[in-house]
């Protein structure tokens, strides 16, 4: 049997029926999702209810960087929950130890951390260390920016859903364009390493939005949920540069691009950037829910006891998940494995593209790719209306994809850091399948 093996119509009968009975009691507010019940996991394999099986390039939305219930990282859990399951803001013996390698596994200018629940609990803090520290209140973010849910990290944001019919945003948020290489009508791309454009643009702006009290910065290494659009190379460097000329404090949401996704453990080692304040989740705990600040204590020196505190950030079960998976991304070798797999699947996907007559664009590093499907290539309008059936159709073959972008037209490939080559191989030949066979 292959690695996929999906034995009828999706959903099947017993999936069908639990779909059916969920609906009925919970909201139906979810995204668009193929029709699997999932049931158990392992590695970078689903099994669902009714025994078909897939390859996951979904990574339980960029979670499971170590993979589906690695053994180890699921005896540290149990064992953690046998002995103590929370005791609120009191430090224990895993918090201690957590802190501790966190903190030696990120770069040394960082040398404080603190432990939350969430990534948008993470980019909540980070907003209010940012003004606490400086005394002002306005924060320059991006259009096309995802940094939660909650009310400051959706008014920091720049994505139409998390704030569509809520009322205002927090004041004080001044967002600014990202550059896409893909859509660079503007020529914000251009002009590297300088990007005088750019940044003559981005200084205009503040003079017509700002009052005069800027705080920070917030940006992501690249941008996931707008569609995985990287920034060009040097872009973030000249970032950096920009904001710390101003005396601004410079936070990079990192909570979906670290724990090797991007091919490094950290996408900021990309171009050695020095962010004051960097927010940390998914892949953390991949799949115990744990987030963290990380910031120097200079940053952090501003905060009184008191000041910041989770009800269950730091508990001894997701602090013990905390140093059990990087117990594994160090003896697995897993950031490079991101780096070779990656490469791997994006020169495969390229070729893909290349026989596509609606597969646009494939970008990203390591193991991060989006896929932007268009109506046609010379024009590049968006086709949204693909990517429905290339979720339905691949999950009908034994392939778990998910969508994300600003016009809902791109699919992103983000599988566990432990995928093989054979399961890369087999993946790919169905999205390859798929992609082929797509019509308007």
């Amino acid at each position: 049997m292959s690695i996929p093996h999906v034995k009828g119509p999706l959903p099947g009968p017993k999936g069908s029926k639990l779909i059916a009975e969920w609906q009925k009691y919970e909201a139906d507010v979810t995204g668009f999702q193929a029709p699997v019940v999932w049931d158990s996991a392992k590695g970078c394999v689903v099994t669902d209810v009714d025994g078909n099986t897939y390859i996951d390039w979904t990574s339980g939305v960029l979670v499971t960087n170590v993979g589906h219930c690695h053994p180890h990282l699921v005896k540290a859990v149990q064992d953690a929950s046998a002995r103590l399951l929370n005791n609120y803001e009191c430090p224990n013996v895993e918090r201690i130890a957590a802190a501790k390698r966190l903190v030696k596994a990120l770069p040394p200018h960082l040398d404080k951390c603190f432990f939350l629940s969430t990534g948008s609990e993470a980019t909540e803090g980070a907003s209010r260390l940012m003004k606490r520290r400086t005394g002002n209140y306005e924060i320059i973010s991006f259009e096309g920016g995802f940094h939660g849910r909650t009310a400051s990290a959706a008014s920091m944001g720049g994505m139409a859903k998390p704030k569509h019919h809520y009322g205002p945003t927090i004041p004080g948020m001044i967002r600014v364009p990202f550059p896409n290489p893909y859509r660079d009508d503007y020529g914000w791309c251009k002009g590297a390493p300088q990007f005088k454009r750019y940044f003559d643009y981005l200084e205009y702006m503040l003079m017509a939005n700002s009052t005069g009290n800027l705080a920070g910065l917030i940006v992501e290494p690249y941008q996931g949920a707008a569609g995985f659009i990287f920034p060009p190379e040097g872009w973030l460097k000249r970032l950096e540069e920009w904001v710390h000329a101003k005396g601004l404090l410079f936070t990079l949401d990192e909570v979906q691009s670290s724990y090797g996704r991007t091919g490094r453990m950290w996408a900021m080692e990309h171009e050695d950037l020095k962010p004051d304040i960097v927010t940390i989740g998914k892949g953390i705990g991949s799949g115990v829910a744990v987030s963290a600040i990380a910031a120097t204590a200079d940053v952090f020196s501003c905060l009184q006891k008191g000041e910041m505190s989770s009800t269950l950030g730091g508990n001894p079960v997701a602090s013990a998940a905390v140093c059990a998976v990087l117990d594994i991304m160090e003896g697995e070798d897993l950031v490079a494995n991101s780096a070779t797999i990656g490469a791997y699947m994006k020169a495969r996907l390229k070729a893909i593209a290349r026989k596509s007559k609606h597969l646009g664009d494939v970008r990203g590093m390591g193991l991060v790719l989006g896929l932007e499907f268009v109506k046609d290539k010379k024009t590049k309008e968006p086709a949204p209306q693909l990517i429905k059936k290339v979720i339905v159709e691949c999950a009908n073959r034994g392939l778990l994809v998910g969508s994300v972008g600003m016009f809902g037209n791109v699919i992103r490939v983000a599988p566990p850091l432990v995928i093989t080559r054979p399961e890369a191989d087999a993946s790919l030949d169905i999205m390859e399948e798929v992609v082929l066979a797509l019509t308007l």
